[in-house]
C-alpha cells in the first residue's frame, strides 16, 4: 500500500513539474508576434504613470530593449534600457518635469513610465539591442492645462461631439472613481480623453473600435490635427455618500503614552492618521501631495473640519483662487497667509490616510533655490523686464541715429 501511494505521489509530482515547464515556455507564445509591425494606440492624461507590456518576443531572447521615437522614421531614437533590463526606478523618487530617461523602469519585460508628460507622446518599440522590433505602441499623452470640469450636480453636461464631414471628435470617459470620502458627502469623478473617428486613419495602427484613435495619435493625418486640437480633455464630477469601513489600528507605543497621560488626569488627543508638521514662511507658496496617491486615484482634502470640495476648489473654477486643487490631486496654497494655519487632511480612495499640520511664520531666513518655482518665476520676470527696457532703449537710439543720418530729426532746441 505504501509503495502504491509513493508511486502515485511521484507521478503527480512529475506531472506538476511538466505542467509548470510547459506554462513557462508558452508565456510569450500566447500572443504571436505580427509579421508586419503594428502600433497599439494608448492614451493617458498628463502626470499619470503607465505600463507598456511587451506582449511577444522570441523564446531565445532573454532581455528586451525599449526604444522611443517622437515620429515614425525619426533619425533621433532614445534607448530606454541599461542593456541588462535591470533599470529600477521608484515612483516616489521621480520629480515632475524630469527627463523621460530618469522616469522609466523595466520590470518583467514591461516598460513603466512615471509622471508622463505631453512631450513623452510618440512611438515605443520593444526589441533587442540589435534593433529587431517585436511589439510597438502609439502613446498619446494629453495635457491637462485646458481641461474642462463639468459638475453634474449643477446640471452641467459634457461637451457634445464635433462633426467635420466624415470626422467625428468626441470624449471617451473612464470608469467612475470610488467616492473620495466616507461617512460624509464626498465626490467622485471620471476622466474623459479626446478621441476621433475618421476613415482616413493610417491602417498601420491598431484601433479598439473601427476607425477610432485618440486625438494625438500618430495615425491621425496632419490635416485633421488642427480640427481636433481644440477638443480638450474633460472631468465629470458628481456627489456621492458611502459608509466607512470599520478599521482597528493599534499602536502600542503611542497608546502606552496616552494611557499614562490619562492617568495623570488630562484627556489626550489621539490622532486618527499620521500627522506631519511643516513651517511655511509668510507670503510664499506651498504644494502638498497626498502620500501614495496618483492622478487617477480618488483624492480629497480637508482643512480642520472644512471640506475642500472640487466644485469650489478645483483649478480653473475661479481664476483668482489662492487655494486650489490641481488635476494631479495636489493642494496648492499661493502666497501663504496666517489664516492658512491648521491641519490639512488627505483622503485616498475613500480612506483618510494622512494629515499635515501647517504653521506660518514671518521670521527666519529663507533659503533661495532655483528649484523653487517662485524663485524661477521671479528671476524670469526680472530678466524679461531688463530685456524690455533694453529693447526700448535700443529702439529709441536707433530711431535717433536714423533721423540724424537722414537729417529728419526735429530740432527741439530753443
Amino acid at each position: 500500500m505504501n509503495l502504491a501511494h509513493t508511486t502515485m505521489l511521484l507521478w503527480a509530482w512529475g506531472s506538476l513539474q511538466a505542467f509548470e515547464i510547459v506554462e513557462k515556455e508558452n508565456i510569450f507564445q500566447r500572443t504571436p508576434c505580427p509579421a508586419f509591425l503594428m502600433f497599439d494606440n494608448a492614451a493617458y492624461l498628463a502626470d499619470m504613470s503607465f505600463e507598456l507590456p511587451c506582449h511577444c518576443k522570441p523564446e531565445e531572447v532573454s532581455a528586451v530593449v525599449w526604444y522611443y521615437q517622437k515620429h515614425l522614421g525619426s533619425s533621433h531614437t532614445k534607448v530606454l534600457t541599461d542593456f541588462d533590463g535591470r533599470v529600477l526606478t521608484e515612483a516616489a523618487q521621480v520629480r515632475v518635469g524630469s527627463d523621460m530617461l530618469v522616469r522609466f523602469s523595466i520590470r518583467m519585460f514591461s516598460l513603466l513610465v512615471f509622471q508622463a508628460q505631453p512631450e513623452d507622446s510618440g512611438l515605443y518599440f520593444c526589441g533587442t539591442r540589435k534593433g529587431a522590433y517585436f511589439y510597438a505602441y502609439d502613446v498619446d499623452i494629453q495635457s491637462s492645462e485646458g481641461m474642462v470640469a463639468t459638475f453634474k450636480d449643477q446640471g452641467q453636461e459634457p461637451f457634445a461631439d464635433d462633426h467635420h464631414g466624415s470626422l467625428r471628435v468626441f470624449t471617451t470617459f473612464w470608469e467612475w472613481t470610488p467616492c473620495d470620502r466616507c461617512g460624509v458627502r464626498g465626490e467622485q469623478w471620471r476622466i474623459g480623453l479626446c478621441y476621433l473617428q475618421s476613415p482616413d486613419l493610417s491602417p498601420r495602427y491598431r484601433k479598439t473600435l473601427p476607425d477610432v484613435v485618440s486625438c494625438g495619435s500618430q495615425a491621425v493625418p496632419r490635416k485633421l490635427w488642427a480640427k481636433a486640437r481644440d477638443h480638450t480633455p474633460e472631468l465629470l464630477v458628481q456627489s456621492c455618500v458611502v459608509p466607512c469601513r470599520k478599521m482597528t489600528v493599534t499602536r502600542e507605543g503611542a497608546m502606552a503614552i496616552f494611557s499614562y497621560v490619562s492617568k495623570v488626569g488630562s484627556r489626550p488627543w489621539v490622532p486618527q492618521v499620521p500627522i506631519q508638521s511643516h513651517q511655511q514662511r509668510l507670503g510664499h507658496g506651498l504644494i502638498i501631495s497626498c502620500p501614495g496617491a496618483r492622478p487617477e486615484h480618488a483624492v480629497a482634502w480637508d482643512k480642520d473640519h472644512q471640506y475642500l470640495y472640487r466644485t469650489q476648489y478645483l483649478k480653473g473654477v475661479n481664476r483668482s483662487m489662492r487655494v486650489f486643487i490641481d488635476h494631479g490631486n495636489h493642494l496648492h496654497i499661493r502666497f501663504t497667509q496666517l489664516e492658512d494655519r491648521g491641519i490639512y487632511y488627505c483622503w485616498r480612495q475613500g480612506v483618510r490616510v494622512a494629515g499635515f499640520r501647517l504653521g506660518v511664520t514671518s521670521r527666519g531666513r529663507y533659503k533661495v533655490s532655483f528649484s523653487d518655482p517662485e524663485t524661477r518665476a521671479a528671476v524670469e520676470l526680472t530678466l524679461i523686464g531688463y530685456l524690455l527696457i533694453t529693447a526700448v532703449f535700443a529702439t529709441i537710439h536707433l530711431c535717433r541715429c536714423c533721423c540724424y543720418l537722414f537729417r529728419c530729426c526735429p530740432d527741439f532746441s530753443p
